[in-house]
């Protein structure tokens, strides 16, 4: 499928989806989000890609958000369209059996910010800047913000960030757990890669499991969450990965993970 909007690239394993609407930002529009179902769906089947970045292009916007010209010309029935076409989406993103790193290189405002809550962390450049600024609009976050920012800074913050859409700087976002990491912004790209780089050495199955583990337990109690780890546990113990890491442990040298 040729993309218009978002540029796809592999190189040693990363697969980075850059959203490229400069003009607007990056703003998802309706054939945005498509072309990123697409590339999400063509990430899952891709044995060669083993770690996704997610970025935007350019050094202003990771992602301005929706894009607010369609939809305020929107029916009702198409705002509710176009909302569970975003939460589809982002709930394969946040699922996907692959770690998925965002890379924040400016703006990630509205269903930007939505998008990166998404991945499994974050890391933002010095001049990012985040908001939920729906209630200016006279709507809420619809792509999972009620839901995931709370459980990434809290209750109190996050009714905080999204009753007053006020915009925070990156310090911010770090010191309430927004996002991970904050490094320089010519530095961004190369320090992410950097980090798939270091996840890729690790035994793929333990990686997956622990994403498993940690999405699935956070929707449960704890007594359920502990049982499902030892599930998650199991199937990583019973891997020739698991030998194979133990056996270098013991013998002080590097693991050669297999995903076996």
């Amino acid at each position: 499928m040729p993309y218009e909007n978002i540029v796809t690239e592999i190189n040693e394993g990363i697969l980075t989806i850059t959203i490229s609407r400069p003009k607007a930002l990056n703003a998802l529009n309706t054939p945005t989000l498509k072309e990123l179902e697409h590339a999400i769906g063509e990430a899952e089947i891709n044995k060669d890609a083993k770690v996704l970045i997610i970025t935007g292009s350019g050094e202003k916007a990771f992602v301005a958000g929706a894009d607010i010209a369609e939809m305020s010309e929107l029916p009702t029935v198409g705002g509710r369209e176009m909302v569970m076409l975003g939460q589809r989406i982002f709930s394969r993103i946040e699922n996907i059996d692959k770690p998925v790193i965002a890379a924040i290189n400016g703006f990630a405002l509205g269903g930007g910010c939505e998008l990166a809550m998404s991945c499994d962390f974050r890391i933002a450049s010095e001049n990012a800047k985040f908001s939920q600024p729906e209630v200016n609009l006279g709507i809420i976050p619809g792509w999972g913000g009620t839901q995931r920012m709370p459980r990434l800074v809290g209750k109190s913050m996050a009714k905080y960030l999204m009753m007053t859409g006020e915009m925070i700087d990156v310090t911010e976002a770090l010191r309430i757990g927004l996002v991970d990491k904050v490094v320089p912004q010519a530095e961004l790209m190369e320090r992410v890669r950097v980090i798939a780089r270091l996840i890729m050495k690790k035994a793929p199955m333990a990686v997956r499991m622990v994403k498993r583990s940690i999405n699935h337990g956070l929707d449960m109690d704890l007594a359920s969450g502990v049982f499902y780890e030892v599930e998650t546990y199991t199937t990583a113990f019973a891997t020739a990965d698991r030998v194979e890491g133990m056996k270098a442990f013991l013998a002080k040298r590097e693991a050669a993970f297999e995903d076996k």
